[in-house]
């Protein structure tokens, strides 16, 4: 018998209450808002955002295989390219109802999380550790927000045995809709942390704000905390007050239900040993960090309560690896031997701005090699910025920072508190640090980048890419 695919025409007139136009032959198999990523057969939503409107390329969409297209309005240009579903008002809020309906259909296990610092890297190793035990589907990349959740949500197979998705907000009320859409069986938060303090007067309302992941959590359901946060308590008696009562720890706290007991850390990996609610658990991770091994405490948490096998779940760990951005490493061939490349380059706040210190701290580097940390600016900190971009040069000597490159006028504030001796070069901007950066690179060099989005800090990593060859995999 041939798999169902995702949609049918029927369904989602049902989930929209729009009116199609033209006709859809046989099933969508998935969900698209990018029409240059429209696959055959795909459902494509025509999202109206900041500075594009998906309606302008509901044609194309169509002409490369779309299925039907999800508009607010209808043009003869699109029904002579194929189907199209009318929704009222906003194609966003038909995505949010698909989503609704899928989440409605499914009978598999949900699991949210949020925090400050891990979130992707927490769902990508809940994507690995559950898949070992069924059919698990996650959010892409960093789908987050109010398209991303709903999107994956309509991309929910309905056979999944889990579904893992990540909540992301910039103010305070932002996760609250989306994990109610989700409602997960499981809710994680990994840390509260300086991000997004441009949006908040305190910690606390962060805080706060994080919280909101307990209020779509079903009856029966769940609560993972890190207990080690300084917010434990808080979080708690939120979830407490949401009427959750299975409420699990996890840390290095001797409180915590799942406790780090071992952990030897590693250029590209850890081992640990874990209590895991009074299972005893020894396994490798293939990313390094010890954030990323206090956050596998919660992915392992997370496959006890929801029934999954846990001795495959570590051991599938072995196979996790960092999400682009985030930590993924590239041994280069420069001239007279290798360099090591550490791209952080997807985002960043001071929690793990720490993090990825760490990691260069842990990087193997060569005879006469130097541990070298290329930073941008930490964007949305609001008055703290300054503050926050100069402490970080508290934290150079203890993680065996030789050089340090900054880009950004708020990294010039660490520029300036960094000793002489640990000053590589500063630039106003990441375009103009990278042909600094690159003539300085020698073989042996660790060098790590990282930043916030806005301050393009992937043009200096695709700047040391495109200098020097990655090293040939011996067969």
């Amino acid at each position: 018998m041939a798999e169902r695919g995702l949609w049918t025409a029927q369904e989602l007139i049902a989930a929209t209450g729009g009116t199609l136009h033209g006709d859809v032959h046989g099933t969508m198999n998935g969900v698209s808002i990018d029409s240059r990523a429209v696959a055959a057969g795909d459902v494509f939503v025509a999202i109206k955002g900041d500075k594009m409107d998906g309606h302008d390329f509901v044609v194309g969409a169509l002409k490369s295989g779309a299925g039907v297209a999800v508009v607010s309005r209808v043009t003869d240009e699109m029904l002579k390219a194929g189907a199209v579903l009318q929704v009222a008002d906003d194609p966003l809020w038909g995505l949010e109802n698909m989503g609704r309906a899928a989440r409605n259909w499914s009978r598999g296990q949900m699991i949210a999380v949020t925090g400050s610092v891990g979130k992707t890297s927490t769902k990508e190793m809940l994507r690995v550790a559950l898949s070992a035990s069924g059919e698990t589907h996650a959010s892409a990349a960093s789908f987050n927000n109010h398209w991303g959740v709903p999107l994956t949500l309509a991309r929910l197979p309905r056979n999944a045995a889990f579904g893992v998705f990540e909540i992301g907000m910039n103010h305070a009320g932002e996760i609250t809709p989306l994990v109610k859409m989700v409602r997960p069986h499981v809710a994680i938060v990994t840390m509260v942390a300086a991000s997004h303090l441009g949006h908040f007067n305190s910690l606390d309302e962060i805080a706060d704000a994080k919280a909101e992941i307990f209020s779509g959590v079903v009856a029966g359901g769940a609560a993972i905390i890190n207990q080690d946060s300084p917010y434990f308590e808080k979080l708690k008696a939120v979830a407490l007050a949401h009427g959750i009562k299975n409420i699990i720890g996890f840390g290095k706290s001797e409180n915590a239900a799942v406790r780090m007991e071992r952990v030897a850390l590693h250029p590209t990996c850890c081992c640990i040993t874990a209590d895991v609610m009074g299972e005893k658990v020894t396994y490798k991770l293939g990313v390094p960090g010890e954030h990323m091994a206090l956050n596998s405490l919660a992915v392992l948490a997370t496959v006890k309560l929801v029934g999954a096998d846990l001795a495959r779940a570590a051991m599938a760990l072995a196979d996790a690896a960092p999400a682009k951005g985030r930590g993924v490493q590239e041994r280069l061939q420069g001239v007279g031997g290798e360099i090591l490349l550490i791209d952080e380059s997807y985002n960043a706040n001071p929690a793990s701005m720490q993090a990825a210190l760490g990691l260069l701290s842990h990087a193997r580097v060569g005879k006469n090699g130097r541990r070298i940390a290329v930073l941008g600016d930490m964007l949305e900190l609001g008055q703290f910025g300054p503050s926050l971009h100069a402490e970080i040069a508290d934290h150079l000597q203890s993680h065996n920072v030789d050089f340090v490159y900054a880009a950004g006028p708020l990294m010039k504030n660490l520029w300036e508190a960094t000793p002489v001796a640990k000053r590589g070069a500063y630039t106003e901007t990441s375009a103009e640090l990278n042909n600094i950066l690159v003539g300085h690179l020698r073989h042996g060099d660790a060098v790590m980048v990282k930043g916030s989005n806005g301050s393009r800090m992937g043009l200096v990593v695709d700047s040391i890419r495109s200098k020097f060859l990655p090293v040939q995999k011996e067969s």
